[in-house]
């Protein structure tokens, strides 16, 4: 089973989040390298959220406690659920 971290941003969040962009991109590289973190990206068009898949709940907590995209409130709101993957790769 994975879990699915799940982030609503700010409505500005492409202007917002420049400053902290490379310090976001390197958590997910840091957690993907350990093989904690599977697949992550933006959602909507325009941006307004984001998926992030994990391996196990207490990754997703961890890499939430760390992220700079929520340390500096361009997170408004999210969720870590458990993913009942039927088929993938």
């Amino acid at each position: 089973m994975l879990h699915v971290l799940s982030y609503d941003y700010v409505p500005d969040i492409l202007e917002r989040r420049e400053p902290f962009r490379p310090a976001h991109l390197a958590l997910i590289r840091e957690y993907f390298e350990a093989g904690r973190l599977r697949l992550a990206g933006a959602i909507g068009e325009p941006v307004r959220g984001a998926l992030i898949v994990f391996s196990d709940p207490d990754a997703a907590a961890d890499f939430v406690l760390r992220d700079p995209y929520v340390l500096n409130g361009l997170v408004t709101a999210h969720r870590i659920e458990p993913w009942h993957v039927v088929i993938g790769a």
